[in-house]
């Protein structure tokens, strides 16, 4: 049987969730932090009739997805993080 959470809250009873405040702001910044590692990867490319040499920028090829795993490595410590108790 399913208990009531009406009932529940009226006797004081606190909803315990899985993440907390400090877990959805710590998910935001990494997610933000990845959206800008795909920034950093978009740019005009080569077409047919021309080349451009800047799709083979370090910015591009090196920082963009380090930076991009860094967000994502920051959203797994984000799901992970847990308050210490005393």
């Amino acid at each position: 049987m399913i208990p009531n959470t009406q009932e529940n809250n009226t006797k004081g009873e606190k909803h315990v969730f899985a993440f907390t405040r400090v877990n959805f702001i710590l998910l935001a910044v990494g997610m933000a932090v990845a959206i800008l590692g795909f920034i950093l990867m978009s740019g005009e490319g080569s077409g047919e009739t021309t080349y451009n040499p800047a799709i083979f920028n370090a910015l591009r090829i090196k920082v963009a997805p380090v930076v991009t795993l860094f967000g994502y490595l920051f959203i797994l410590y984000a799901i992970l993080y847990r308050k210490k108790e005393k």
